[in-house]
C-alpha cells in the first residue's frame, strides 16, 4: 500500500515530513476553527478536507516505516520508534472527526427554539454543542501534537544516536 520508494529513496522520511507539518497545523486549525466561528468561516470545508489528508498520509508513512523497518539495523530504539507510530492512527481518525463535527456545527443552521416564560432559549442551546466541539477539539488537537512529536523524537533518536561526532574534524 503507497510508496515506498521515492526517487530511489526510502519514502518513509519524506512522508514523515509531511505528517510532522500537516499534523500541527491541522490541529491548530481545528482549535482555532472550534474557538472562532469567524475563522472557521474563512476556511469553510478546508479544515475537514486537511484533516482528511493527514488522515490518508498517516497509514502511507506508517506502510513506508514498516517497509523500510525490514532494511535497516534493528534496535530498541527503532522498535520504540515503530510501535509510537502505529499509534497515530486513532489521533488522525479522531482530528477528522472532530473537524467534520466543528465544520457541521457552525454550518447548521439553528433550530428555532420556543421561548419560554419569556426567556429566548435558542443561545443557550446552540452554545453548549459548540463548547463540548470545542473541548473535544483541544484534547484531540494536543494528544495528535504530542503523539506525533514522541514519534518524530524517537525516530531521530533511532536514526541519529551515535551516528555523529560532536566536535569537527
Amino acid at each position: 500500500m503507497g510508496p515506498t520508494l521515492i526517487n530511489g529513496i526510502p519514502a518513509h522520511p519524506l512522508l514523515a515530513h509531511a505528517v510532522v507539518v500537516l499534523v500541527p497545523l491541522a490541529a491548530l486549525c481545528l482549535v482555532a476553527c472550534a474557538a472562532w466561528p469567524s475563522v472557521l468561516r474563512r476556511f469553510g470545508v478546508v479544515l475537514p478536507l486537511m484533516a482528511l489528508v493527514v488522515l490518508v498520509l498517516v497509514p502511507l508513512t506508517t506502510n513506508a516505516g514498516e517497509w523500510l523497518e525490514e532494511r535497516v539495523r534493528e534496535s530498541s530504539l527503532l522498535e520504540e520508534h515503530a510501535e509510537l507510530g502505529e499509534g497515530m492512527l486513532p489521533w488522525a481518525v479522531g482530528l477528522l472527526a472532530a473537524s467534520v463535527l466543528v465544520w457541521l456545527l457552525h454550518r447548521k443552521p439553528p433550530h428555532p427554539v420556543p421561548q419560554r416564560g419569556g426567556k429566548d432559549v435558542t443561545a443557550r442551546t446552540r452554545t453548549w454543542p459548540r463548547w463540548v466541539a470545542l473541548f473535544l477539539s483541544v484534547v484531540v488537537a494536543a494528544g495528535a501534537v504530542v503523539q506525533v512529536y514522541r514519534i518524530g523524537d524517537s525516530g531521530a533518536r533511532s536514526v541519529w544516536r551515535g551516528a555523529f561526532s560532536a566536535t569537527a574534524d
